[in-house]
C-alpha cells in the first residue's frame, strides 16, 4: 500500500472508501496496482460523532456538524481524484443513534454522499479482509482486534491450514475509547479509575474468551491489532518523531513493550499527552482508555507478541470492491 503521487497513473480507475466511526472520519483513495493498490490520497479527522451518545442515545447537532464538515472534504477529494467507484460506511455510533436516519439524510443533502450503516458482522468481515495480509502463519491461531470509538471487535482465527484464515468466532463489545471516557473520564485518570476501566472491559471480553478457550494455550497464538491506540503505543516505543500509522504497519511489539509504554502514558498528565508528538491532540483524553481496552485484551490472551496493523476497515472495503467477482466469503461462525 505504497503512497503514490496524486498526479501519476491517472489512466487507472480510482476507488475510494470512507469510514465514519464514533470518533474518526477517514477516507482512502487508491488506484489498482497488480493484485493490490496504491494510495493516491487519504484524509483523517477526529469528529467525535458519538460524543454524548452514551447518555442521550442521539447524535448531537454539534457532532453531526463536525462530521458533515469532514465529509465535505472527503467528497471534494473524491471529485478531484475522479473516483469511479466508492463505498461510504458508518459504524457503531450510527448503529446506536435514534436519529441516525435524519443524519444520513442531512449528509446526503449537504455532501452528496450516501452513507451506509453496516452491521457489526460486516464490519468484522471487512476488517479481517483489510488486515489478513499481516497474519503470521507460523502461529496456529490469532486474535485480531479493532479498538474503536464506540465498540471493540474481536476475531478468533485459525491459521494452521494456511491462508486464508478460518474465522472460529467473533464478537463486538460496546466498549470503545469514546464511551469509556464518557463513563470514567479521560483527562486525569487515577490508578483506581484506570483499573476500573480495565476490569469493565475484561468483564465484557470474558464470555468470548471462555467460549473459544482463548488464553488456555497461547504459545501458538499472536495478537494483531488495528487501532490508533496500538499505533500510538508502537510510535512511542520506537521513539518516532511523529505519529505515522502506515510507517508502523506490520511492526511487532512484545507484551513487555506494551506494558512499558502503557505505564509511560499513565504517568503523563493531560498536558504532557497533548504535547507529545506521537499523540494527536484530539486523542490526548482518549489514549488512556485505549490502553485500558488493550490491557484487558492482553490479559485475556497473554501472548508473547502483538503485531500492529496500520490498515483495517477501509482497506477491506477497497479490496472487496476491486475484486472482479466480489467473491466474499461468509463468516464461518457467528457471535
Amino acid at each position: 500500500m505504497e503512497a503514490e503521487h496524486p498526479g501519476r497513473g491517472n489512466s487507472r480507475p480510482a476507488f475510494a472508501a470512507i469510514d465514519l466511526g464514533t470518533n474518526n472520519c477517514r477516507l482512502l483513495v487508491v488506484r489498482a496496482d497488480g493484485e493490490g493498490f496504491r494510495v493516491t490520497d487519504s484524509f483523517s479527522r477526529i469528529v467525535r460523532l458519538g460524543e454524548g451518545l452514551e447518555a442521550n442515545g442521539r447524535l448531537s447537532d454539534a457532532a453531526m456538524g463536525r462530521a458533515i464538515k469532514a465529509l465535505r472534504v472527503c467528497a471534494a477529494k473524491m471529485v478531484c481524484a475522479q473516483v469511479s467507484r466508492a463505498r461510504s460506511v458508518a459504524t457503531e455510533a450510527c448503529r446506536r443513534a435514534a436519529n441516525c436516519e435524519a443524519f444520513l439524510d442531512q449528509v446526503r443533502s449537504e455532501t452528496g454522499l450516501d452513507l451506509e450503516i453496516i452491521s457489526a458482522e460486516e464490519e468484522v468481515r471487512l476488517t479481517l479482509e483489510g488486515c489478513a495480509e499481516l497474519l503470521d502463519y507460523d502461529h496456529r491461531h490469532a486474535l485480531l482486534f479493532d479498538i474503536g470509538g464506540g465498540s471493540t471487535e474481536l476475531m478468533w482465527l485459525a491459521l494452521d491450514g494456511g491462508p486464508p484464515p478460518r474465522m472460529l468466532g467473533w464478537t463486538s463489545i460496546s466498549r470503545g475509547v469514546v464511551n469509556l471516557v464518557e463513563r470514567f473520564g479521560g483527562r486525569e485518570v487515577s490508578a483506581e479509575i484506570y483499573h476500573a476501566m480495565v476490569a469493565d472491559v475484561e468483564a465484557a471480553v470474558r464470555p468470548f474468551g471462555a467460549r473459544h478457550g482463548i488464553g488456555r494455550d497461547v504459545d501458538g497464538v499472536h495478537l494483531l491489532g488495528t487501532s490508533s491506540t496500538v499505533a500510538t503505543l508502537a510510535a512511542m516505543h520506537l521513539e518516532l518523531p511523529k505519529y505515522d500509522r502506515m510507517r508502523l504497519d506490520g511492526t511487532w511489539l512484545t507484551r513487555d513493550d506494551v506494558y512499558a509504554v502503557t505505564a509511560r502514558l499513565r504517568a503523563m498528565n493531560y498536558q504532557a499527552r497533548l504535547d507529545h508528538a506521537c499523540i494527536r491532540r484530539g486523542r490526548a483524553d482518549l489514549v488512556i482508555a485505549g490502553c485500558a481496552i488493550l490491557e484487558a485484551i492482553v490479559r485475556a490472551c497473554p501472548v508473547a507478541r502483538l503485531r500492529v496493523a496500520g490498515r483495517g476497515l477501509r482497506e477491506g472495503i477497497l479490496l472487496t470492491m476491486m475484486r472482479p467477482a466480489d467473491g466474499e466469503a461468509a463468516l464461518a461462525a457467528s457471535a
